[in-house]
């Protein structure tokens, strides 16, 4: 039987629900007592090791998901990601707060279409990303690398708040991961090293620092030979990892509505939305609805001093009226992680 997991006052102030809908050992509500103990270990760890933040309960379940609950493994992956987190961009807190990629992202959006989309019949936002137009040259006489990798983070961020929050008091359950459609629709033997070689540059980001954030993966319109290339691939993943991962080909639909409502898959990809302005720039979720939003914890901390939330949307998932989707897929990043080691589902 599921009960709330053990807090720590210190560190957990959630302001939603905190039993994993996942009911396996090692999530939140259904812990093993020596999983307990190794919350507590790895925390007891980290502070003697001088750490400060992010150590409430959830985050260091992931990390101890993340290495299969080898609590020195854990410690060492918390600990890179800590020194990532100052060093990249000038710091990701700061970073947040203040980077805008708005202009960049509507003259992108020909060429990469990538953005949040409703929830799926679990409750977890739906992430969808077109792959067929991606064209590195062309992206970069629009912006540059280090810009594209900015954003990824800077939406990460805004994936674990306030998107994953919301939907969680939604659903009245936790909810931590997303489920990404990604479609290859496009995608040929001219573009296909620069689509996988800069989904393989940015999952060293998201495997490293955003660990156990894929629900479930539906790679559609999937070309020939990619299924007997996965098949091969699979057998090094971990058997949790393939069973999230759906490779489709172009008779998809039907699949894809037995995990996404109609109402919230656009209708090119076999739903029923029309968005006014396209499906596209909606960024439609629970993130936009006074009854389940919060402003993200983060618009609170900027140089140390507490800031107020002054946009007109106080409830967007970019914190400004504007939202600013995501830049590349948490599943894909994930599954490649796994496919180097097996052991960190």
């Amino acid at each position: 039987m599921s009960a709330a997991p053990e807090l720590d006052p210190k560190y957990d102030d959630f302001d939603f629900p905190t039993v994993s809908a996942t009911n396996q050992p090692g999530h939140a509500g259904h812990l093993t007592k020596e999983q307990e103990a190794q919350v507590h270990q790895l925390r007891a760890m980290l502070e003697q090791a001088g750490c400060k933040e992010r150590l409430d309960t959830l985050t260091l379940l992931r990390f101890l998901r993340a290495r299969k609950f080898d609590v020195n493994a854990s410690k060492q992956m918390f600990l890179d990601s800590e020194k990532w987190r100052k060093d990249f961009g000038g710091g990701i807190d700061n970073l947040v707060n203040t980077f805008d990629f708005t202009e960049e992202k509507k003259k992108l959006s020909h060429l990469y279409p990538q953005y949040y989309h409703g929830t799926d019949k679990d409750g977890r936002p739906v992430y969808i990303e077109q792959l067929g137009n991606v064209n590195l040259h062309e992206m970069y006489k629009i912006t540059t690398e280090d810009r594209l990798l900015s954003n990824l983070v800077v939406e990460y961020e805004k994936v674990s708040d306030p998107r994953l929050p919301a939907c969680s008091r939604r659903s009245g359950h936790l909810l931590e991961t997303c489920c990404t459609i990604m479609d290859l629709k496009g995608v040929g033997l001219s573009n296909a090293s620069q689509v996988y070689g800069y989904l393989q540059k940015a999952s060293a980001i998201s495997q490293n620092h955003y660990p156990e954030r894929l629900g479930k993966l539906y790679v559609i319109n999937a070309p020939w030979g990619f299924s007997t290339v996965f098949s091969f691939v699979k057998k090094w993943l971990d058997p949790v990892t393939v069973n999230k991962i759906h490779i489709l080909g172009s008779g998809y639909q039907a699949e894809l509505l037995k995990q996404v409502d109609s109402e919230n898959l656009p209708k090119q990809f076999g739903g029923k939305c029309e968005c006014p302005n396209g499906c596209a720039h909606s960024d439609k979720g629970p993130w936009h609805d006074a009854q389940y939003a919060r402003p993200p914890k983060w618009l609170k901390k900027k140089d140390g001093d507490t800031i107020q939330n002054t946009a007109s949307e106080p409830t967007t998932a970019s914190g400004q009226p504007a939202p600013t989707p995501g830049m590349a897929p948490e599943a894909a990043h994930d599954a490649a992680h796994d496919a180097k080691q097996p052991a960190a589902a």
